[in-house]
This record gives structure tokens, sequence and C-alpha cells, in this order.
């Protein structure tokens, strides 16, 4: 797994295979992990999937965490790498972070697939129960520090609860390793608390506002939905894909399955085969 200077640290990254770059951004609290069993099903490109800053390998400086960091750095992880022309893939945070980049460097995407993220504000009335009990208690203060960073729950929970058929061994120890301490835990906490609910936090607001008035504009970008059912920790249900179907340009729609959200745990193999057929369907992979 190479591992490339950024700004004043460093980010791990998955790089193999040639062609057109392929970028595969995962969300909370995961890693490039996430991707494994997706990435060699997709069929031909340059398959990236680096670990945002703080998370997975990459580097842990003192930062706040929020949105506009992990932009920061993957922004300088593209320039470091000279990526361009690219097709930009992502999961959770990594999906509004890949709508993110798009809105700010629309010559750089060619294309863009994306899997429960956070296509718009949210209000509190969008969630669930139990998620609007999570949120609420990882915002207050005290609460969130002894749930993430003391008792360790979220990861443990994420891969547990968040996907259908909970991970042991080796996978879950993968997730849990670079976060071994209370302080090292803190990039997970910062995001969870970034959920952006009636209007705060407002700078990030705003840039979901911006993302989604290029979502909405770029006709000329070809981009995939992946939908899922089953589970109650979905973040893209049928409400929220109708929303996308209506508001998002050049639009395909792909089922693929029952899932939990952390999606590529539970349904690789359908994920991959979405992707790839629509990037051919697209001719992205030709467009360099």
């Amino acid at each position: 797994m190479p591992e490339i200077a950024v700004l004043d640290s460093t980010i791990h990254y998955e790089d193999f295979g040639t062609g057109t770059p392929i970028v595969f951004l995962h969300g909370n609290p995961s890693s490039s992990h996430l991707w494994r069993d997706v990435l060699p099903a997709v069929g031909p490109g340059r398959l990236l999937a680096p670990d945002l800053i703080g998370m997975g390998r990459s580097g842990k400086p003192e930062l706040a965490y929020d949105f506009a960091d992990h932009a920061r750095y993957l922004d300088a992880w593209f320039d470091a790498l000279g990526l361009d022309q690219v097709i930009l893939v992502g999961h959770d945070w990594g999906g509004a972070l890949a709508f993110d980049q798009a809105a700010r460097h629309p010559g750089r995407v060619l294309g863009l697939a994306f899997l429960e993220t956070i296509v718009k504000p949210m209000a509190w009335d969008d969630l669930s129960p139990q998620a609007r009990k999570r949120a609420e208690a990882f915002r207050t203060p005290g609460v969130g520090e002894e749930l993430v960073l003391d008792q360790f729950l979220f990861v443990r929970q994420a891969f547990t609860g968040g996907v259908l058929t909970p991970l042991t061994g080796p996978d879950l120890d993968t997730y849990l390793a670079p976060y071994p301490t209370r302080d090292s835990r803190r990039p997970i906490l910062a995001w969870a608390r970034q959920l952006p609910l009636d209007g705060e936090p407002a700078e990030l607001v705003a840039r979901i506002e911006a993302y989604d008035a290029w979502l909405a504009d770029s006709t000329e970008v070809p981009k995939l939905l992946l939908t899922f059912e089953g589970s109650p920790t979905l973040l893209i249900d049928e409400r929220m894909a109708h929303w996308c179907a209506t508001h998002i340009a050049a639009l395909d729609t792909v089922a693929c399955g029952t899932s939990g959200h952390h999606a590529p745990e539970d349904r690789p193999t359908e994920i991959a085969a979405a992707i790839s057929a629509w990037a051919d369907r697209h001719q992205l992979r030709q467009a360099r």
C-alpha cells in the first residue's frame, strides 16, 4: 500500500491497474479496506482508494477533522498524484467528498458513482428514531466523548450492526487497528458530529448546497446511484432515492439488493458489476 506526503502529513492508498483513474472514497468509520472486494471486480482502470486523513493508515495530524479539513487533504492527494479525468466512487462521507470535489473541480471528473451518502442537507425528522437517538448522543458534550473516544463503540457497532453479516476476525481487526488510543479516535467523533441537520454546521450546509447545484446542472457528467433495501440502517431509502432522481442530472439508478449501510461489505460483487457496466455504457474508460 503506497504512502505519499501531503501537506504536513501522509496519505496511505491502494493503487493498482492502468488506464482511467477510478477513485474510491470511504466514509466514517472505515478506510480503504472497505473496497477490498470491490476493486478486483471493477475491471480495467487505475484503481485508487485512499485512507482519508486521520483514518486507516494515513497520518493523524492535529486538526479539527471537519469536512473542510478532509477536502483540503484530499485535494492535496489528488495534486500530489497528478490525478485528472477521473471517475469518482463514494460511500458515506466519501460520497459527499466526491460531490464536493466534482463541484469545485468540474473539469477533473468524467463520472461519479455514489451509495449510502449525504446527497442534501437533512432535518432531524429525516432520521429514524434509532439514528436520531445516536446522533443526539454523539453531539452531546461529554456523552459523545464517552461513547466514541472512551468506550470505542462506533467502529464495532458500524461493522456489526451496519452490515447484514457482522464482521469478525481479521477484517474487523483491520478497522479497529488504526485507533488504539483515545486521541486517535478523534476523527471518528468529528465526522459523527458533522451530520448536516437543521442547518448546522452552517459551513458544511453551504458546501452541500453548492454541490447540490452542481449535481442538478452537470448534465454532461454521468452519475450512478446504487440503492439497497432490507435494513433500518440505510441512509438512502426510497424517498431519498426519489429526491435524487428528480434533483440530480444525468443519473442512472441501479438496485443492488439487500444490505446494511456499509454496503461494500454486504454487496461487493453487485456494486462492482454495476459500476463496471455503467462506466462501459457511458464509455468512461475510453474518455482519456
